[in-house]
């Protein structure tokens, strides 16, 4: 709101979901390794180890979670939702609020596309006038992010987002992340 741009490109959520939340993510051993964490580091009772284990049990480790989107790399008006999600099981009302942090690393793929996009129309408009076809368009604009980057899953990952944008092949590791998730 009252941001840079009037669009935003939405991405990531699929690389957040087939990474981190889908099929059989919560396990005994995932269970007892977080509640020695909470009881050593934080608070024993914060850790909600009655919860996690009805997950386990009732829904075989996966999460009963119900996630809508727009469809990702779509342009939307800033203001609308991009996405929702919704807890399965009321017996579980407090598990959205624990994977809230984790779905809010969408916000970074979804800020470098959006940037990347508006970076591809200023490159388009001044080649529309100095050029005679916007052939090699999207040579214009290259990923060297690898180089000042914070991990190679930041890397790899989150800047595959910038694909549609980028040379191809400028970065194979954020292909093949684009391709697999």
């Amino acid at each position: 709101r009252g941001g840079k741009f009037k669009e935003t490109v939405f991405f990531g959520l699929q690389y957040v979901i087939k990474r981190w939340l889908l099929g059989q993510v919560v396990t005994k051993e995932k269970i007892e390794e977080a509640a020695e964490v909470y009881s050593t580091h934080l608070a024993p009772k914060l850790f909600n180890y009655d919860g996690w284990m009805y997950i386990l049990e009732r829904h075989n480790g996966r999460l009963p979670l119900r996630i809508k989107a727009v469809a990702e790399g779509t342009v939307v008006p800033v203001g609308n939702v991009l996405f929702t999600v919704e807890n399965t099981d009321s017996s579980c009302y407090w598990l959205t609020n624990y994977v809230e942090t984790l779905l809010a690393q969408v916000w970074y793929p979804t800020t470098v596309c959006t940037s990347s996009r508006a970076q591809k129309q200023v490159l388009a408009k001044y080649l529309d006038e100095t050029a005679d076809n916007l052939e090699g368009l999207h040579f214009k604009l290259h990923d060297f992010g690898f180089r000042g980057s914070t991990s190679v899953e930041v890397c790899t990952c989150t800047i595959s987002i910038s694909l549609p944008s980028l040379a191809p092949r400028c970065n194979i590791d954020r292909e093949k992340c684009f391709f697999r998730f």
